[in-house]
């Protein structure tokens, strides 16, 4: 056992036996829509930053099966035998559509259908409830691929990050709140609140969030303290607090997704609406990541990466697109599930380089799922460009490939 995973341990055990100090309860937010449904929220205040013709439909077409020697055994374990390159890469795409829609995008159908695109997501804000959320996630699954369930997912943290509200849906408070409550009442909570989500038809959260954030960076730190959105500011609370939401979430069969990786509780700017956002304070033994290394050791089995550069561990490359941090992911904190970006279709931090680009340094990285959320059109470049690169790269298509293998594990544990 390492150090890092001892000490997350350490903290777990700590967590489990204390109670925690409320922050104070905080005003009702009053949501609004965000800019990309993924990581942004609608303002608290008026101080706060800014938030951050259709190819006809074709069949998806289906692998073709695996063949059996004459004793009737499988020939391949491999559940991607007969499967294109096209199929392989649809599944590392996540694409968005909006949740507020009686069904779903023809952008977003087009990327499903053309690029067999196996993930979906939905932003922006609804008030539609859970049966409307239910026929539109239905729209969805049946224009994508059918040979593997598809991962559906929302941002539903709570406060100002809530994307579906309406009948059926319960009111979430914000994480600060949700962090005086103890962690049985908030398990229980978040059971509930997945429940909601499970009946809609979503089966991945992406929250909670595990940014640490010092509380005299709260007011100041732009995409998290000043949304509210952290579990208090210390390693205790946070750790306490998103585990006992992540307990919840996945007793409901819905998998939460902690992120973003490794941190961007030092940061003052909004990596959706700011170019080139850096921290110069978190290193591979901070707080920072000691977190996630608890929340990985509690059963997270989606990681989302931040769109900050982190000039003391990478300072080259976005988190997002960093082989460094993608390592101290799975060999530090011994993480080895999905990894996953945050929005790259249309984050101000990563517009320096095309989509297409965005999708291949990513997956180059060692991401297995490439969140597109916001700008559902750039999704056929992303595909396009990762078949172009597997096909004339053999390296590059064994990732693809081993990244392919880790989704579709995911998948098969999906609901239980």
């Amino acid at each position: 056992m390492t150090a890092r995973r001892t000490a997350a341990l350490t903290i777990l055990a700590c967590t489990a036996l204390a109670a925690c100090s409320s922050p104070g309860t905080q005003p009702s937010p009053t949501p609004a829509p965000d800019r990309s449904g993924s990581a942004s929220a609608s303002a608290p205040s008026s101080s706060a930053p800014p938030p951050s013709p259709t190819p006809s439909a074709t069949a998806s077409p289906t692998p073709s099966a695996t063949t059996t020697p004459d004793d009737g055994a499988p020939a391949d374990d491999d559940p991607t035998a007969g499967w294109s390159l096209e199929q392989k890469v649809g599944q590392l795409l996540m694409v968005g559509t909006p949740a507020d829609a009686a069904s779903v995008s023809e952008a977003t159908r087009t990327a499903l259908v053309d690029d067999h695109v196996g993930n979906v997501f939905l932003h922006g804000r609804s008030e539609r409830g859970v049966e409307a959320t239910r026929k539109l996630v239905r729209s969805c699954t049946d224009a994508g691929p059918t040979d593997v369930p598809m991962l559906v997912a929302t941002d539903q943290e709570g406060g100002f990050v809530q994307v579906l509200r309406g009948p059926g849906f319960s009111e979430i408070p914000r994480a600060t709140t949700q962090a005086g409550w103890k962690p049985d009442r908030l398990r229980d909570a978040a059971a509930g609140w997945g429940e909601e989500l499970s009946d809609a038809g979503i089966n991945l959260n992406l929250a909670p969030v595990m940014d640490l954030v010092p509380a005299a960076n709260q007011s100041a730190n732009a995409p998290i303290g000043h949304f509210s959105r952290n579990y208090g500011n210390t390693e205790r609370s946070v750790v306490r607090s998103a585990n006992a939401f992540s307990d919840g979430m996945r007793s409901a069969g819905v998998e939460p997704v902690v992120k973003h990786f490794p941190g961007l509780g030092h940061v003052t700017q909004n990596t959706d609406t700011t170019e080139d956002v850096a921290d110069d304070a978190v290193t591979a033994d901070s707080a920072s990541v000691d977190v996630f290394a608890a929340g990985i050791d509690a059963g997270a089995r989606y990681v989302m990466l931040s769109n900050a550069v982190y000039t003391r561990i990478d300072p080259e490359n976005p988190a997002t697109f960093s082989p460094t941090v993608v390592r101290l992911l799975r060999e530090d904190l011994g993480f080895d599930g999905v990894v996953m970006t945050d929005d790259v279709s249309a984050a101000a931090a990563v517009d320096d380089r095309s989509p297409g680009d965005r999708a291949v340094d990513a997956v180059d990285a060692g991401v297995d799922l490439v969140l597109a959320s916001a700008d559902p059109t750039v999704v056929p470049e992303m595909a396009d460009a990762l078949v172009a690169r597997a096909e004339k790269d053999p390296e590059f298509a064994a990732t693809v490939d081993a990244a392919v293998e880790r989704v579709l594990a995911e998948k098969e544990g999906l609901g239980r």
